[in-house]
């Protein structure tokens, strides 16, 4: 298959951020609704085609051997649009402003061996197609394919040649487009010979019908019979056992803490009198660890810079989640079309990179770092080098087979001068006004210059165990949640459980702060002052189990095959638990340093 060529009015989108908020077609939320008047041509749009098991391999429409103008005429198409691979062409149907048409003929062709093959291995991978009306997309498969029995076996492959398009109007509106093949008989390309001609007419009917929803949102979930599934359903049991989990073991680590700390320090605090009387033995071999280690715990780690790195680029990650579900809560976001998400997450990202450079510079100078502007230039590529290694192998692959979701050149200039002129310079500012307004690290225990020597630590206050646990547990109060969004990303339902989607992430946070402020105890208890990485490392790790779930996805949930899908598939979720890595990781090392700082400025010193 051949790359056709884009529309030249996307170049004119490579212009700052004003063109990108502008770019986006519609404002998030906002229905891009036309108003007719009878007999008004409707222009019907072809979009795509693909596998139906393989979201995100898709094609353009005319790469098939299908009813094709002289003459292409591209839509022109906002960010998101692009992101999301359409790529809209005008069709050669006749469509006009609730006036009924039976049966009329669309063209007539003479398709080659070579292109019946090529319709046969589309119709056999469960090929549909794409169209759009008024920005609702209508989608159909291209043909039907019958396999039944063993002895004897039947292999029947037919195309579709008629549409029957279905619209309802309310006013002078379009509320509801759909097609159908119900009481069509597909045309059987079984049978032909290597050097014969099939010979084609394709047909269309369409039928208007007025109705009395008002508005395109008003329309009830599932009315249509849609082609995909519209909604994902509530597993109220399923959320109740996660929260009765999250419950049960918030409260576990909080109730069985806090006593321990209260023993620790009645303990810890007793005056000199108390301490140098009886108990003293007791005293001396008790479980002090972690106030013994108050000359070290504030210790500075090695590899500082890359700590504060990873801090920073955590910290705009948490609050683009954030920014992406509030907006989703307040309905900004069409549920008709994905790509005002995706241009908002890239405009969020742009914005919140001063966030990442603020946290970062900040916390680098507070630990005493002086090569700021190292810092700012690691800061600033932590993640954006990972996400453009694994794109360019991603759209490499997608322009090699012809995908439409390889990205045109003008596209990635695009994106390339957003991250230029937005997106980097905000890093640099936000990082100068860390550095300028940080002030000393606030340390409530003196650091000695010599490092007290760490004991041999048991096996289960090891790094990969405190892993283990640390990730195992927020994942799984996850783990329901983590279904649907991946059945909606990778899978073909719609997300709309944005309330669940914001309390569970709320969950998430939770959990990993209770659970990293545990672990970090424990592992202060074994005179063990190394709790810098070992806090983020520690709940950071549930981006480690999302991938592994991935996998399990990939192979037990999913009917996604070849290398197109394959490659997108796994090189996303390498970054996506990535991303989580980083979040975690930036809510777990401040949640200790956190917890540090209160066990040891309520710890008298002698």
């Amino acid at each position: 298959m051949t790359v056709l060529g884009y529309p030249r009015g996307w170049s004119c989108q490579c212009l700052p951020v004003l063109i990108l908020l502008l770019g986006t077609g519609h404002w998030p939320g906002v229905e891009g609704v036309t108003h007719y008047q009878p007999g008004d041509p409707v222009i019907l749009y072809v979009n795509k085609v693909g596998p139906y098991h393989n979201p995100q391999e898709t094609y353009h429409y005319y790469q098939l051997p299908v009813c094709c103008p002289e003459k292409i005429r591209h839509k022109s198409l906002s960010l998101g649009e692009v992101l999301d691979g359409d790529r809209m062409a005008e069709s050669l149907y006749e469509i006009r402003f609730r006036e009924n048409v039976e049966k009329r003929t669309l063209c007539h062709m003479q398709l080659s061996s070579a292109q019946v093959e090529q319709l046969r291995q589309a119709i056999e991978e469960l090929y549909y197609f794409e169209f759009v009306v008024d920005d609702l997309p209508i989608r159909g498969f291209v043909g039907y394919m019958e396999e039944s029995g063993f002895l004897p076996h039947s292999h029947k492959i037919g195309l579709w040649t008629h549409l029957d398009f279905h619209l309802e109007f309310h006013g002078d509106r379009i509320i509801f487009a759909n097609v159908s093949v119900r009481d069509v008989k597909p045309h059987s390309l079984d049978g032909l010979r290597s050097d014969e001609f099939l010979g084609l007419t394709h047909t269309y009917s369409v039928r208007w019908s007025e109705t009395s929803v008002e508005r395109r949102s008003d329309r009830r979930r599932g009315d249509d019979g849609g082609f995909f599934p519209r909604t994902l359903e509530i597993h109220w049991l399923s959320i109740i056992n996660s929260m009765v989990l999250v419950f049960l073991l918030v409260g576990f680590v909080a109730v069985i803490l806090m006593r321990v700390l209260r023993n620790d320090l009645a303990r810890y605090n007793l005056d000199e009198e108390t301490s140098s009387g009886g108990s003293s033995d007791d005293f001396d071999q008790g479980d002090n660890g972690w106030k013994i280690i108050h000359t070290d715990v504030f210790r500075f780690p090695p590899y500082r810079g890359l700590l504060c790195a990873v801090l920073g680029v955590g910290a705009q990650f948490l609050a683009l989640g954030t920014g992406i579900i509030v907006m989703a809560l307040l309905g900004m976001f069409n549920v008709h079309r994905h790509g005002a998400i995706n241009s908002a997450a890239i405009l969020l990202y742009a914005l919140t990179c001063c966030i990442s450079g603020y946290v970062s510079s900040h916390f680098y100078r507070q630990i005493g770092g002086e090569r700021w502007v190292w810092n700012i230039i690691l800061t600033t590529s932590l993640f954006s080098v990972p996400f453009f290694l694994t794109w360019s192998v991603v759209n490499s692959v997608h322009w090699a087979n012809g995908s439409t979701q390889a990205l045109p050149a003008t596209t990635i200039l695009l994106l390339l001068t957003v991250w230029l002129l937005v997106g980097f310079p905000l890093t640099v500012i936000g990082g100068i006004f860390g550095k300028n307004n940080a002030s000393p690290f606030d340390a409530p225990c003196r650091t000695k210059n010599i490092a007290r020597e760490i004991p041999s630590q048991p096996w289960y206050k090891s790094t990969v165990i405190h892993m283990t646990v640390g990730g195992f547990l927020p994942f799984s109060a996850i783990s329901v949640e983590l279904y649907y969004i991946f059945a909606t990303v990778w899978g073909r339902e719609q997300y709309t459980l944005y309330g669940i989607l914001f309390f569970v992430f709320a969950i998430l946070l939770s959990v990993g702060a209770c659970i990293s402020i545990a672990l970090t105890y424990f592992q202060l208890s074994g005179e063990d002052y190394r709790w810098w990485w070992r806090s983020v490392l520690s709940v950071g790790s549930t981006g480690l189990f999302i991938f592994l779930y991935s996998v399990f996805y990939y192979a037990r949930r999913s009917n996604m095959s070849g290398a197109v899908q394959t490659v997108e598939f796994f090189g996303y979720s390498l970054l996506t638990g990535y991303v989580f890595f980083l979040m975690l990781g930036t809510i777990s090392f401040f949640s200790s340093l956190k917890f540090i700082r209160y066990i040891y400025v309520n710890l008298k010193m002698d």
